[in-house]
């Protein structure tokens, strides 16, 4: 860990939007840099409100005051083909300039802003209040780079293109930010009327901050590349679990873990469990079809069917508490959830949705630790198949296990709080 700024304290607000994986990021990195003796604020909105306080951090709201547990809202959100397209220009667009005047309010005792990269309006806040900004980028998937190619999750087929020739990435690239170009006008608009300079595009080239992009991932998940964003530090993941925030846990969890052989874990991270559709029933047909035992992390859904004693179901377990006991982990392919898998050292098998999933879900099964099935093929029986290579095969464990070290060996929290602390300097 870096030397405490204890004499000259700053003022860091965290700008973040969008679901706990996107939060708890920013989290760590505020308690972190508050022990180290700054003032951090985050900024986010309303719903996590008492989150924030309860853990001992300002709170300041900014854009719409959605949940995030919204049944209507979410499965739109994380359709596989309209999702991204909804999320920005029916979501957060319209209330760019409401978003825009929050932080601008948080903003002005700052001495810097470190903001999640659909924090749209955080570059023309920084420019216009002359403050330093830190973009952080939670996946490789934002970095678009042909030289590591991402699966677009609209488009499936790029998943068997990632050995192809660098041109037919380039042209990929350039049909997407064609594509695209009118999503983002409002900001465009919102620069002219804040008599700001012109830029790029903010979904591409203008959300990487010119002074510090923190890549918040473990190199093996990717390694960095001549195309990312100037100014890039890799540092590893950043994790906030039980080790910082003593939530809610179900007594029941420590006892089932001890009393057996070790687990399959289902779990839909914090997004995808809200749009959960039938994956905890064929879930639980999956641990009797196999004979073993499970724990299902459900969030606020209903396992509506009486379960065996080898079968547990909770509503939110901290990972750290649950993964490292499992056999076999069972996910959406958030990034957040794949960390914390790769972390423990488990296979996983993965079923994505949207946004960065199944990229982070093929670069784990290039990696040899994990398999991947699609969401519409997710039943019983296709589930149990899949599963069964990872519960048996040696060569998933041992990929899994290397990994795990790798990570453990790293020091995502320490680097990146030293990496803003270097640029405060």
């Amino acid at each position: 860990m870096g030397a405490s700024f204890s004499k000259q304290p700053k003022h860091i607000v965290f700008a973040s939007i969008g679901s706990l994986g996107d939060l708890h990021p920013m989290i760590a990195l505020a308690l972190e840099l508050q022990r180290r003796g700054h003032k951090t604020t985050i900024a986010t909105s309303e719903f996590y409100r008492a989150k924030i306080e309860r853990i001992g951090l300002l709170f300041h709201p900014i854009g719409l005051n959605l949940s995030p547990e919204d049944p209507e809202l979410i499965p739109r959100i994380v359709d596989l083909k309209k999702g991204p397209e909804f999320l920005i220009r029916q979501l957060l667009m319209p209330h760019l300039r409401e978003t825009y005047e929050d932080l601008a309010a948080v903003v002005h005792d700052a001495d810097l802003i470190v903001a999640g990269e659909i924090v749209f309006p955080a570059p023309l806040v920084a420019e216009k209040f002359q403050r330093k900004w830190v973009s952080v980028i939670l996946s490789p998937s934002s970095f678009f780079s042909v030289y590591d190619p991402s699966v677009i999750a609209p488009l499936p087929f790029t998943k068997r293109l990632h050995n192809a020739p660098v041109w037919i990435h380039r042209t990929l690239m350039s049909l997407g930010k064609r594509s695209t170009r009118s999503w983002a006008q409002p900001v465009a608009a919102l620069r002219r009327e804040l008599g700001l300079s012109r830029t790029r595009s903010p979904l591409f080239e203008d959300k990487y901050s010119p002074y510090l992009t923190l890549a918040l991932f473990s190199s093996v998940l990717a390694q960095p590349q001549s195309d990312w964003a100037a100014n890039t530090v890799q540092t590893g993941f950043v994790f906030y679990d039980k080790q910082q925030y003593a939530g809610e846990t179900d007594p029941k969890l420590q006892t089932f873990l001890e009393t057996g052989e070790a687990p399959i874990v289902f779990t839909l991270g914090s997004a995808a469990v809200v749009d959960a559709g039938n994956f905890y029933e064929e879930s639980v047909k999956v641990a009797r079809l196999l004979g073993r035992r499970a724990i299902l992390l459900t969030g606020k859904n209903t396992v509506r069917e009486v379960l065996p004693d080898t079968i547990a179901a909770f509503g939110y377990a901290p990972y750290s508490e649950v993964l490292p006991s499992a056999a076999c982990v069972v996910h959406s392919g958030g990034v957040g959830t794949t960390a914390q898998v790769l972390r423990a050292g488990r296979p996983q098998l993965v079923m994505p949705y949207a946004f960065d999933q199944p990229d982070n879900a093929a670069r784990v099964e290039r990696l040899g630790v994990a398999r991947v099935i699609g969401r519409g093929e997710y039943s019983a029986a296709r589930a149990a198949a899949e599963l069964e290579p990872l519960l048996h095969g040696a060569d998933y464990r041992t990929r899994a296990a290397e990994a795990a070290g790798v990570i453990q060996a790293e020091d995502g929290l320490g680097l990146s709080c030293d990496a803003i602390e270097n640029l405060l300097r």
